[in-house]
């Protein structure tokens, strides 16, 4: 059975434009990757959590602000290239992120050295418009965005 993540993606529109927040990962591996390297605040779960409550644990501990408030939209589960399964949410609302603080992991590094660092899951947060979000954003996580603006010209319609 393939890994569960469960994420949320924050959203806002300002002047007829979308824009999205995404983290930058913290750690050695990451440091000096930008395009295609930043990712949804999200995290794995299992059984015994369902996707909106570990997306919205996932997203405090990530950011380190709770979840706003807002009319919430549960995206279509999309594959990552490495097999996980990452269940999406979406909710617009405008956030200060100014404070954000990651929680953090710890890593051996240099690999071999015995020297265990700890590092922020997210280094930074940003707002970005969708179209620079698609360069910044994993591979992976792309289809997300689709799926939002998807959303986003239904609303409009109705």
């Amino acid at each position: 059975m393939p890994r569960a993540s469960a994420g949320l993606l924050l959203f806002r529109v300002t002047d007829g434009t979308a824009e999205v927040l995404i983290g930058h990962p913290g750690g050695p591996f990451w440091a000096r990757k930008d395009d295609g390297a930043w990712t949804i605040p999200k995290g794995e779960f299992d059984g015994s959590e369902d996707a909106w409550s570990a997306a919205c644990r996932e997203f405090t501990e990530e950011i380190g602000l709770p979840v706003p408030d807002g009319e919430r939209m549960e995206f279509a589960p999309v594959r990552q290239p490495g097999g996980k399964i990452v269940t999406a949410f979406a909710v617009e609302a405008d956030l200060d992120v100014t404070g954000a603080v990651s929680n953090t992991f710890e890593l051996e590094w240099p690999r071999g050295s015995g020297r265990v660092q700890q590092y922020p899951e997210l280094d930074r947060v940003q707002w970005f418009t969708v179209a620079e979000a698609r360069t910044k954003l994993l591979n992976g996580q792309r289809p997300l965005l689709d799926q939002l603006m998807a959303r986003l010209a239904e609303r409009a319609a109705e």
